[in-house]
């Protein structure tokens, strides 16, 4: 299978995650985010308006997905929005879903060789 090896800046070109999911949270966590953009789902739980359907699409996320993608209120996101991280599994079944090549974290190689040597710099 192709895959495509994760960055920082991984999501900025996907938003995937953002238009597969149900962004649903604890009530109180929408105190931060604007009325217009939450759906009550019940007394004690929102979600973000457009995530609550079939063609789920946060109404926060602007862009193409797999171009170039942002959310309007990251800095005041919720925290399942916050738990979903570069290449793991809610990732990859979120780019899978829309036709992206998944991404794999790569740990840096650890030299093993390097004992008693300056570093180059």
């Amino acid at each position: 299978m192709l895959s495509q090896i994760a960055t920082q800046d991984a999501c900025l070109s996907c938003g995937a995650c953002c238009a597969h999911f149900r962004v649903s949270f604890y009530w109180a966590e929408g105190e931060m985010i604007p009325n217009e953009m939450l759906e009550v789902l019940t007394p004690v739980y929102s979600c973000m308006k457009g995530t609550n359907q079939a063609q789920s699409r946060c109404i926060a996320l602007e862009g193409k997905i797999g171009e170039f993608a942002s959310c309007q209120i990251y800095e005041q996101r919720s925290s399942s929005c916050k738990e979903v991280q570069v290449a793991d599994s809610q990732c990859h079944k979120a780019r899978t879903a829309h036709g992206l090549i998944p991404l794999i974290e790569i740990d840096p190689a650890v030299p093993s060789n390097d004992d008693g040597y300056d570093q180059v710099v």
